[in-house]
């Protein structure tokens, strides 16, 4: 914001400068012209009145020559008389045969010869005048008796000029500095506390710590709005806070009690008649749900609570580990455990989110899959069509759990990621809060989540996760792939 604030002051000063001293340059040529101009002519003037006395008296041969050296000595240039013939009666400077016999030949001379004074002028590029010569008639302009041709040399008007053009240069420069000076102060002034409000946004929105801004720094706008962020940053700080401290607090609070109860329950099975077994059974059951939901509770509030920066992780390895984990509990219900992973390289991912996430669809896919079906875990990398030789979109890696059960209508596919929502005939064990959770890991790690329906007729749940690999690698470079923090939005996935 600073430079485009001084860069808007520079434009607007010299714009204001060239306004002024272009016309004044001009100006001032044009002056000077005019002045050698006229002084010239009168020179001219003066030389052919005294020549007409001198011819009138007869005493052209002895009073011109003085009267020409004279009046071009002081003049620091050329003086030439000629009579009505054309004939050369003095000059200032020595004229070889040739030039003496073609004085009558030149334009101004000849047109002075005729009864007019000519004044011939020729101007450099920046209005200087670069050469000049006046001829004047000898007498009454009717009948004239002869001519006077006076060169007058220009090389002190044109230095003249120049100096004129370089003081306005160096003085528009100086104008230039001065206001690049001041109109930085003054930005740094007006832009200072704006940027120090855009770091604090920026922080307050990637979960940092709220720090207040200063607000007696700025223009009184900047001012009051520094006060209003503020007041309202705080009002958010403490909202988030209570939320976060209610949430860990309660999940935490909620966890010894639990416990306890289910140790109760189980306890009373001895001295519980056999038709009421099946009661007690459900107790625990619930009790089961509701311990579960409870973590589900903390691990979004701890999600909520540390704002963690996505970093590499091995996909492939990931779902190795997770897929000899639950194997035996999916063998211990008849239910086929597939994996297919391929070459998709690592991701960007929140520490410990893909674990989270694979837990939460695996126990979902396990509890609606009907025994003898087979729940399949496969990894695909996303990458745009190429449409050049290097293609800098960002490649995307899609994972798939996908089951054999009863699936979810397009309805129930929309609402699956609500809180506490669960479909209508679910098996019972549910929290409500394991989709959730997931869409939630995996917004945090930069990517997507989305349901479709299987082509088995059951559900595939598709994550999709940015691929930490440059776009164009196929292989990962030595010392594997630097973290960073996604800076694209995935794209969208179908429902």
């Amino acid at each position: 914001m600073t430079r485009r604030l001084l860069l808007s002051y520079l434009s607007l000063a010299a714009l204001v400068l060239l306004c002024l001293e272009i016309p004044l340059g001009f100006v001032y040529s044009r002056g000077e012209r005019e002045r050698v101009v006229n002084a010239a002519k009168d020179e001219a003037e003066s030389v052919s009145a005294y020549a007409a006395l001198s011819l009138a008296a007869g005493r052209a041969e002895r009073d011109l020559p003085g009267r020409v050296a004279h009046c071009a000595q002081r003049i620091g240039g050329k003086v030439v008389i000629v009579d009505a013939a054309g004939t050369l009666l003095a000059a200032s400077h020595r004229l070889d045969p040739a030039m003496s016999g073609t004085l009558a030949a030149r334009p101004g001379i000849a047109a002075a010869l005729r009864g007019t004074s000519t004044v011939d002028v020729r101007t450099s590029t920046i209005g200087g005048v670069e050469y000049l010569s006046v001829a004047a008639p000898i007498g009454q302009e009717a009948r004239p008796v002869g001519a006077v041709w006076l060169t007058v040399p220009t090389r002190t008007v044109h230095e003249r000029v120049h100096h004129v053009w370089l003081l306005l240069a160096l003085g528009g420069f100086a104008v230039l500095t001065a206001v690049a000076v001041l109109g930085f102060a003054f930005a740094r002034w007006a832009s200072r506390p704006i940027c120090e409000l855009e770091q604090a946004t920026h922080d307050l929105a990637e979960g940092g710590r709220f720090v207040p801004v200063t607000i007696t720094k700025g223009p009184p706008e900047v001012r009051s709005l520094a006060a209003a962020f503020n007041h309202t940053a705080a009002r958010f700080a403490h909202l988030l806070a209570s939320q976060r401290a209610f949430a860990g607090e309660a999940s935490h609070q909620l966890k010894t009690p639990l416990a306890a109860l289910r140790l109760r329950l189980e306890n009373l099975e001895p001295d519980v008649a056999a038709r009421a077994r099946g009661s007690l059974t459900a107790a625990v059951t619930e009790t089961d749900r509701l311990a579960r939901m409870v973590e589900h509770l903390l691990a979004m509030a701890r999600l909520e609570e540390h704002a963690a920066i996505p970093a590499t992780v091995d996909l492939g390895a990931v779902c190795a580990e997770r897929h000899r984990t639950w194997q035996p509990l999916f063998a211990r219900e008849d239910v086929s455990l597939v994996l297919f992973a391929g070459s998709v390289g690592p991701v960007l991912a929140v520490p410990g989110a893909v674990e989270q996430i694979m837990d939460n669809l695996l126990s979902n896919a396990l509890r609606a899959s009907p025994a003898g079906s087979t729940v399949t875990i496969e990894l695909r990398l996303h990458a745009p069509l190429r449409r050049a030789l290097r293609d800098s979109r960002p490649r995307w890696v899609d994972l798939h759990v996908t089951d054999e059960g009863p699936g979810m209508t397009e309805e129930q596919r929309a609402r699956a990621f609500d809180r506490f929502w669960r479909a209508p005939g679910a098996p019972k064990g549910g929290t409500g809060l394991g989709l959730a959770l997931v869409q939630r890991l995996a917004h945090a790690s930069g990517g997507e989540a989305a349901l479709r329906e299987a082509a088995t007729g059951g559900l595939d749940v598709v994550i999709r996760l940015p691929s930490a690999r440059p776009p164009g690698e196929s292989t990962p470079g030595p010392g594997g792939d630097r973290p960073r923090r996604p800076r694209r939005q995935a794209p969208a996935l179908p429902a």
